[in-house]
């Protein structure tokens, strides 16, 4: 029986190129990565159906489709993805109960309104992610924001426990060391947000953050997007939410996390407006951006 050499010329070569690529990605700007989406382990890139409905999904989405508008016939889309009515069936069902669709007997499969998608959906949200966002879609995740992060500071500042301080600190002391581009400031942003939200107790509320991560990491790269650094005006007004949450001080929580939103909000406006698309993106400005 053959034995499994792994230090053949071939082997190594190919350890060779796998670090070499690995290199490659480490160094690309950040401008140039995708932002992670929990979309990147889905299921519905794993096979057929799942993957013509990923396909389908962003079409829809991106307004190929636009609400309102029927999905060419079965034979039309099975000749065009080169796929079975079967796998074709399954896919449209992972979409419908997304509720982005709706299948009518004699009349066909309709893309249903906005307001009916289930916009929470990991894989939804993904979808709308593909691309810059929208400024209605980035103003309605605002919206969502200004509902629940400012409440959720002030009830983490009633009577926050150690670990709920020793979490807001470390996610805090990771955005200082990252403001200058050391870093993933990002994720340290990220982790800033969701430990509050967690630090409330309340598992909805707690768990709203895990619906939006990918939402959230958007909005924050486009924020600062083009800039090598933090603003310090935007790092203290974290630190100004951390230390009213610390101080146990639930009115001034609230305030200072409804400031650091409204100025976040924007920033990510101003980043909308400016520049011209190429490629389907937004340049970035040239000046210093923030972020939230």
């Amino acid at each position: 029986m053959a034995s499994s050499d792994t230090n053949t010329p071939r082997a190594r070569r190919t350890r060779a190129q796998r670090s070499a690529d690995g290199r490659a990605i480490a160094a690309r700007p950040l401008a140039d990565l995708r932002v992670p989406s929990r979309l990147e382990e889905s299921p519905l890139k794993r096979n057929i159906h799942g993957f013509l409905a990923n396909k389908l999904g962003e079409e829809i989405v991106g307004g190929v489709f636009p609400p309102g508008s029927l999905l060419p016939n079965e034979a039309e889309m099975c000749a065009r993805f080169r796929v079975s009515r079967t796998a074709l069936r399954e896919a449209y069902s992972v979409l419908a109960a997304k509720a982005l669709i709706v299948a009518r007997p004699k009349i066909g499969t309709r893309v249903r309104p906005k307001s009916d998608w289930n916009m929470l959906d990991p894989e939804v949200l993904a979808w709308h992610l593909q691309t810059v966002p929208t400024e209605e879609f980035v103003s309605e995740l605002h919206a969502l924001r200004q509902m629940v992060e400012p409440g959720a500071a002030a009830l983490a500042a009633r009577d926050p426990t150690p670990k709920t301080i020793e979490r807001i600190t470390a996610a805090y002391a990771a955005m200082e060391r990252s403001k200058d581009g050391e870093g993933d400031l990002i994720d340290a942003d990220l982790q800033f947000h969701l430990a509050i939200l967690e630090a409330t107790g309340n598992h909805f509320i707690g768990a709203l953050g895990g619906l939006i991560h990918a939402a959230l990491l958007t909005t924050f790269r486009l924020s600062w997007e083009g800039a090598a650094r933090m603003r310090d005006g935007r790092l203290q007004q974290h630190k100004a939410v951390f230390e009213a949450i610390r101080d146990r001080k639930p009115a001034l929580a609230q305030q200072r996390m409804t400031d650091l939103l409204v100025d976040s909000r924007n920033d990510v406006s101003q980043f909308l407006s400016q520049g011209d698309k190429r490629d389907g993106r937004r340049r970035p400005r040239e000046k210093n951006g923030s972020h939230d």
